[in-house]
């Protein structure tokens, strides 16, 4: 476990408790980089334009993970000063046999996801169904933004306008910076251009098991040939390449082809929780060299080692545990520079496994408090829920 000692030697100034404002007394906003929310609109029938209290009466009734524990809408984002997220296309398609006998991966490999990530609310029968998909998430978000209730950020410009505009008026739109949660949804090589003109900004290559273009969670395996195109196409048009979900060598690979700086939007550290959905001390090491940030995850499994999901004897996830996650990232990268928030709430799960002080996307705040009372600063509260998030994508987004 990281040692509060030495993350003074990469921590300064004086910290305030219990603040959800900053030092200048207002609130404390915060760039959330993962957040479902039209999968969540589509997948689970969530208005998020109502409060947290009025989803979760429709869902009483309902059975289902998740359903009555939902954590996010965007009132509960205004009421926590979520000024921008990364919000997500998530739709994944059932891979074809195309690791058989090719030089980039293992012939033994599976040719459909197994039984244990086979899901009826993300999986489709092909690319083409599972484009269609996201191309309907991608307009819930266009017709938010139609609505003045988001603003979907495309340039660095308009990140810029828009988080001064938040600076002087906290019910200004949330900004939404268009990403896709495996690259399923782009059914071709050639059509990530499209997505990129249609406002795509940031993608990972796979999700959970294998893809058409790499393997992801639960597994290790190779970039696929064509994956390995589509990393290259990424570098040309400026998709800022997510590494969350990417399997070992795969990581490495994409690594060697994308020649930008990278990020891992939510990923927790691989030596307090073992497991492959977890970054090895390395990757942390190749992320911060490339300029990268990683977003904390906010999900239980990911923070507490061996933890039982629905086990009511399982011991509770806390922010003091998330916090040595936090710690681990700063101590490994000599500062707070590369440390975010990527909280991946409402990421098919509710706060039935969240740390037990969160109950909403607004409770967050609490994290300033328990980072507060390890020595963090005020500045170093702000960088991780926000600044270092804004810097990332100043350099990173198209002018």
């Amino acid at each position: 476990m990281p040692q509060q000692r030495d993350m003074r030697q990469v921590r300064s100034g004086e910290t305030t408790l219990g603040v959800p404002r900053d030092y200048n007394g207002t609130l404390r906003l915060i760039l959330d980089a993962h957040l479902d929310l039209a999968w969540n609109a589509l997948s689970f029938d969530r208005d998020q334009l109502q409060p947290i209290d009025e989803l979760r009466r429709r869902e009483k009734h309902l059975s289902g993970k998740s359903r009555g524990n939902c954590t996010v809408s965007l009132p509960e984002m205004r009421r926590a000063g979520v000024a921008a997220c990364l919000g997500t296309v998530l739709c994944r398609a059932t891979p074809p046999a195309i690791y058989e006998g090719e030089s980039a991966g293992p012939s033994s490999w599976p040719h459909s996801r197994g039984d244990e990530i086979l899901r009826d609310d993300l999986d489709y029968v092909n690319q083409t169904v599972a484009s269609a998909m996201g191309v309907g998430q991608l307009e819930y978000y266009r017709l938010l933004e139609q609505q003045g209730q988001i603003r979907m950020i495309r340039t660095r410009s308009e990140l810029e306008r828009l988080w001064a505009e938040w600076r002087e008026d906290e019910n200004a739109p949330v900004g939404c910076i268009l990403s896709m949660e495996g690259a399923d949804p782009i059914v071709s090589v050639d059509q990530a251009e499209v997505w990129f003109e249609r406002g795509l900004r940031t993608a990972c290559v796979a999700h959970y098991g294998p893809s058409a273009y790499a393997m992801g969670t639960g597994g290790d395996g190779p970039l696929s040939e064509t994956g390995k195109a589509l990393v290259k196409e990424f570098d040309r048009l400026g998709i800022i390449l997510d590494l969350v979900h990417t399997a070992d060598t795969a990581f490495g690979q994409a690594l060697d082809l994308y020649s930008r700086p990278v990020f891992c939007s939510h990923g927790n550290c691989r030596a307090l929780v073992p497991g492959d959905r977890q970054l090895t001390d390395e990757q942390i090491k190749q992320i911060v060299a490339r300029g990268g940030v990683i977003g904390a995850v906010f999900d239980a499994w990911m923070i507490v080692p061996a933890y039982r999901s629905g086990d009511e004897s399982n011991s509770t996830a806390t922010l003091e545990q998330l916090a040595d996650h936090v710690d681990h990232v700063c101590q490994l990268a000599g500062s707070v520079r590369h440390s975010g928030i990527g909280s991946d709430l409402d990421g098919g799960f509710g706060n039935e496994q969240t740390p037990k002080e969160i109950k909403t996307i607004a409770d967050l705040h609490s994290f300033a408090e328990t980072l507060a009372k390890r020595g963090y600063s005020d500045g170093d509260l702000d960088a991780i829920f926000h600044g270092n998030w804004l810097r990332f994508f100043e350099e990173t987004l198209p002018e």
